[in-house]
């Protein structure tokens, strides 16, 4: 790419301080829509190659290191079965330090080990902690709810409701809610299927440092024979814990 190409509009030539790139490639620049138009026949097929280009450079990048418990600065287990969302303070937490209290005999009642909060005493206190940190702007008390809503948790079941509630914290940049919306599509569940949206979820969960769907990118590059590719992504996933990679 020369000086030249950013200098000076793709299409006609002319300089100035208002071109804008291309937004799909950034290789070259246009003075005006009609320029863009009518230099895109020229410019498609490169364009589309530096696309896939980038977006690669992006989705196989080195994830962001793992949330780490704010008590024991250990990294958080990767099974959610295996670490707690405290709704009273918004905090993740690893189980061993969610029992240690009891176990060591510092408490002889249920607290939260972080801000000393009793824990919640029934499904309705604990949805209602949920709604609070939500008005908070919280994504993971979103993802969480939208999780009870999946599961019927504590809640009437309402596939809708649980959508609602991932969209609203993946656009908060929740990896672990653009997962669970790529599976919903995949399947099905409470939306029309569409693997194409399924595909475009995991991936910006994979770049966010889910695993899970990492390894299930990998799966679907194998079974169609993208075995580089496949064997990228298992990398990525078994280098950050995931056994199954």
């Amino acid at each position: 790419m020369s000086a030249s190409e950013l200098s000076t509009c793709a299409a006609c030539g002319k300089g100035g301080d208002n071109l804008k790139a291309c937004a799909a490639c950034k290789m070259v620049k246009y003075c005006k829509v009609t320029c863009q138009k009518a230099h895109r026949p020229k410019h498609i097929k490169q364009c589309k190659k530096r696309a896939a280009e980038i977006f690669d450079e992006a989705l196989f990048k080195t994830p962001p290191p793992k949330d780490e418990c704010p008590i024991c600065c250990l990294p958080l287990p990767l099974k959610e079965e295996e670490k707690k969302y405290q709704p009273c303070c918004g905090k993740m937490i690893c189980l061993g330090c969610v029992y240690s209290d009891i176990i060591a005999g510092r408490s002889i009642e249920w607290i939260c080990p972080f801000c000393r909060a009793p824990l919640e005493s029934s499904h309705e206190e604990e949805i209602d902690r949920l709604q609070k940190r939500i008005e908070a702007g919280d994504a993971t008390a979103m993802h969480t709810l939208g999780c009870r809503y999946s599961d019927g948790d504590g809640v009437t079941q309402d596939y809708n409701k649980a959508l609602e509630l991932w969209h609203q914290a993946a656009n908060l940049s929740c990896t672990k809610s653009h997962g669970n919306i790529g599976t919903a599509y995949y399947s099905g569940e409470g939306v029309e299927k569409d693997i194409k949206k399924a595909r475009s979820h995991w991936d910006r969960a994979a770049m966010g440092g889910d695993v899970l769907a990492r390894h299930i990118l990998g799966v679907f590059e194998g079974k169609a024979g993208n075995m580089n590719r496949a064997m990228k992504h298992f990398m990525i996933s078994a280098a950050y814990g995931y056994d199954d990679s």
